[in-house]
């Protein structure tokens, strides 16, 4: 029951967030770490070889954690793996967390990071009680600057030459959100 609870809770038309379950990690490794582009321009930790242990991916939860909560994005439908989404960073004293986002390849330019984002930010300000949100994203990347601002996030500020991505510095954008601003659609 409690399950089904939390997945209609946490589910919109066309996706759904779920706990991280073992079975997710080697897919997401494959497709989101091994794409070095990709996981370069996604990530401010530097992207390095992994030995074939899934344990150490980045995508692996061994346990329950105070300040990130990871979730696996899949369809509604049948509950296929569509990417990654967490909070992190997440600071109970001053409620605020920042959010991270990861679409496979396949489901990309869908549309659906939209109601990612909103979905995220209901677990963020309904369950957890936090007052803001956030997000970074490199300046260049249109789609997902789309996305934050049609859930309702605001751009902040741009940090000039921030990100260190292959080779060269890139701006990236701070988006926003406040609890009081987010409307639950």
């Amino acid at each position: 029951m409690r399950d089904t609870l939390v997945a209609m809770y946490l589910a919109g038309e066309h996706v759904a967030l779920r706990a991280r379950q073992a079975e997710d990690v080697a897919q997401l490794h494959a497709e989101l770490y091994e794409d070095l582009v990709t996981r370069s321009r996604g990530d401010t930790r530097p992207w390095r070889p992994i030995p074939d242990d899934l344990s150490l991916s980045p995508y692996a939860v061994d346990r329950a954690s105070d300040d990130a909560a990871f979730f696996s994005i899949v369809t509604t439908g049948d509950g296929e793996l569509v990417g990654e989404t967490l909070l992190y960073g997440i600071d109970v004293h001053n409620r605020l967390a920042s959010v991270g986002l990861a679409m496979l390849p396949a489901f990309r330019g869908r549309g659906w990071s939209v109601e990612v984002l909103r979905l995220v930010c209901r677990y963020g300000f309904v369950v957890r009680g936090l007052h803001r949100l956030q997000l970074e994203t490199l300046s260049d990347n249109e789609p997902m600057l789309r996305a934050a601002e049609r859930a309702g996030f605001r751009r902040e500020g741009e940090l000039r030459q921030s990100a260190w991505v292959l080779g060269g510095f890139a701006d990236a954008v701070v988006m926003g959100l406040l609890a009081p601003e987010w409307r639950d659609v």
